[in-house]
């Protein structure tokens, strides 16, 4: 199963290409987005933020793609606040909405706003990603956010499988912390014992990247 999430993730970012550039031509594809817009939280009931992990196009690319060209600098710390994630989500969806009601009626047209938007956001993805961390849209994600607060709801939690560690090899070398795309602490979770932040995209960078095998998942 692990193997085959590996391929997933490596090569599902071609149906965002894909979506971008046929879209623009072809915009009655537009409405195949809300597969992504929804799918996050959805899966986010059952296995956490796993959805933008392993299977989102867009984080897909952003590991796969744009992690070869980004800076990897730290990312500002404004941006990985709650406030900030809820304005930005109420924003972009809002005008996302009005742009909907505006052209209600023609399936072309809310096609468009579907692509349009899309486009945008990639664009955005991109710039961000360049400039500072490669995941730096999946902290503020509209859809993120939404799967964040979905993952922290009591009634799920017990569903989940968490990135744990083996406390008796750990070394506290933190690399795991600075491995992760998302800029959690990872090793601030040692003492409890698995790494329960409502953010952790259960990637597997940390666990790949600790020179200990002191990470699974479990």
């Amino acid at each position: 199963m692990d193997k085959i999430k590996k391929n997933i993730h490596k090569w599902v970012w071609v149906l965002l290409v894909v979506y971008c550039v046929v879209g623009i031509f072809y915009p009655s594809i537009g409405v195949a987005a809300l597969i992504c817009m929804l799918a996050p939280s959805i899966a986010a009931i059952f296995k956490g933020r796993i959805w933008c992990g392993n299977f989102c196009p867009r984080g897909s690319f952003n590991d796969t793609i744009l992690s070869k060209i980004s800076k990897r600098k730290n990312v500002p710390e404004f941006l990985k606040t709650t406030w900030f994630k809820l304005v930005f989500l109420t924003v972009l969806m809002g005008a996302f909405a009005f742009q909907i009601v505006l052209v209600w009626g023609s399936v072309i047209e809310v096609s468009l706003v579907f692509v349009r938007m899309v486009i945008i956001t990639t664009v955005l993805t991109i710039i961000l990603g360049i400039i500072y961390n490669h995941r730096t849209w999946c902290m503020i994600c509209p859809m993120g956010t939404m799967a964040h607060y979905v993952t922290k709801l009591q009634l799920v939690k017990s569903k989940f499988r968490y990135i744990t560690f083996n406390k008796g090899t750990c070394v506290d070398c933190k690399i795991c912390s600075k491995n992760c795309p998302i800029g959690i602490d990872v090793l601030s979770h040692k003492n409890i014992g698995k790494v329960t932040h409502a953010d952790c995209l259960k990637c597997n960078a940390c666990v790949e990247k600790c020179p200990k095998k002191s990470l699974y998942i479990s």
